[in-house]
């Protein structure tokens, strides 16, 4: 106990936070609200890379040809096909399903629900990485509640400092992440903004960028805080009320199949945000057989916007 007390603390020791003013405080928003037109102009603490940055522009494989396509009568277990080491699955010819544990990865949004279908992308963000080793390791360390890898999530999104995170938060990073990982994150880490703060840099920011803003700024206060409960986290993560339509959505049917540019097709039908009904359809015969899906490499976008994409894994939900 004594030696693994000691890995930890050596891989959130010296971890200092580095502030520049080119590093970004909130992604790419700058780059998106200087293209709403006529908003007012950020200043340059805005602008730059985030850490997961997938977007409706990245989900360019829906296929509507296959809208109302009837899925084959028998259903393979996605769980049960060959595993590689990393969690992925070898692809076998047929239909295979499974309900997977799934992710936030969009603060201060909408959860998924009134119809609006998901379209694959891949992850990408400065973070990318991290996450996909996030997702990746945890499916071989199920002692690892699904709750708290999200709140690892929301630390990474966020961009809260790690070397703030409770006791516990701590040891699930040193289990699914690098020490090097753990410093890289924590040097892209912001400071707890007041309200005064807040109000000063997102003032003139409009809907719904600021409410992500604002999600965002409250998680790295309650990461930082002296207790964390995940019910609080949640309630800030998920808007609740009416469901707009956000900026740059598309139509898109809960049915919606995208075509992976392995040549398979996959389908994303979440329940919430915690777990996704993962359908995967292979023909036989094609170059799509033998290869893999991993899922921590994928990301279920939603063609409202306004609705919170979803990282996924490997993980089975409730197991």
């Amino acid at each position: 106990m004594i030696r693994r007390n000691f890995l930890i603390g050596t891989a959130f020791a010296g971890l200092a936070l580095t502030h520049s003013a080119a590093r970004a405080q909130f992604g790419n928003i700058g780059g998106i609200v200087k293209g709403l037109g006529g908003t007012p102009k950020l200043p340059k603490l805005l602008s730059g890379p985030e850490p997961v940055s997938t977007s409706i522009k990245d989900a360019v494989y829906g296929d509507p040809s296959r809208d109302g396509w009837k899925a084959p009568a028998r259903v393979g277990d996605l769980a049960a096909l060959e595993r590689t080491a990393a969690g992925g699955f070898v692809l076998a010819a047929g239909y295979h399903r499974m309900t997977a544990q799934s992710y936030c990865l969009h603060a201060g949004t909408h959860g998924p629900g009134g119809g609006d279908g998901y379209l694959y992308a891949p992850l990408k963000g400065s973070a990318r990485d991290a996450v996909t080793s996030i997702l990746q390791n945890s499916v071989a360390k199920p002692h690892i509640a699904q709750r708290d890898i999200q709140l690892l999530l929301w630390a990474i999104v966020s961009r809260s400092k790690f070397e703030n995170l409770n006791n516990n938060l701590k040891v699930v990073a040193s289990e699914l992440l690098t020490p090097q990982q753990i410093a890289s994150l924590n040097r892209g880490a912001l400071s707890v903004l007041t309200s005064s703060e807040f109000q000063r840099v997102a003032g003139g920011v409009p809907e719904p960028l600021r409410s992500v803003m604002q999600a965002e700024s409250r998680m790295r206060g309650m990461f930082s805080g002296p207790s964390l409960a995940y019910a609080d986290m949640e309630r800030v993560a998920m808007l609740a009320g009416a469901v707009p339509r956000g900026e740059g959505s598309i139509d898109t049917p809960a049915t919606r199949w995208s075509h992976h540019p392995d040549g398979y097709w996959v389908r994303y039908i979440p329940s919430g945000y915690s777990q996704t009904q993962v359908e995967i359809f292979v023909e036989a015969g094609s170059g799509a057989v033998g290869t893999t899906y991993d899922p921590a490499t994928c990301v279920a976008v939603p063609g409202n916007t306004a609705r919170q994409r979803l990282a996924q894994s490997g993980r089975v939900y409730g197991r």
